[in-house]
């Protein structure tokens, strides 16, 4: 049986670089080099034809460690809810209000990026506090 040596996160977009950015800054990501040979992205950007500049963009983990994110642009715009998203691990070992103040912090340095607080679920004796949130296109994730 094979098994899976690495995972790569595909998201559908409008605006492939500004997302890429924006989850970069979310995660402490790194744009991905550009392919050897090349200075940077615009001089590989201009050896593709027009119609494929600018439709695809990805940030990669600098640690090595999470998977390569890859955004592609598409046609339609986003219509209904994710069925896959991200959860933002920030209140990992913390409880109660120490866990709340961190999801918060996070949650108002994500919202000067140009995310979105959707909702602040509190904690019950099932779940822990997380906050519902949309990146710059709309994309749900979750800060837990």
């Amino acid at each position: 049986m094979t098994s899976v040596r690495q995972v790569q996160v595909t998201f559908d977009c409008a605006e492939p670089e500004r997302l890429a950015r924006f989850w970069c800054e979310v995660l402490g990501y790194v744009v991905q080099p550009p392919p050897d040979g090349y200075a940077g992205w615009d001089d590989f950007e201009r050896t593709l034809p027009p119609e494929q500049q600018g439709s695809a963009f990805a940030c990669v983990d600098p640690n090595g460690v999470g998977p390569r994110l890859y955004f592609q642009r598409v046609p339609e715009g986003k219509v209904v809810k994710n069925r896959v998203h991200l959860d933002v691990r920030v209140g990992t070992g913390l409880v109660g209000d120490e866990r709340l103040a961190a999801l918060q912090a996070e949650s108002a340095r994500l919202v000067a990026l140009g995310a979105v607080e959707v909702r602040v679920l509190l904690a019950d004796e099932d779940n822990e506090s997380c906050i519902l949130m949309q990146d710059i296109e709309g994309n749900e994730f979750d800060l837990d």
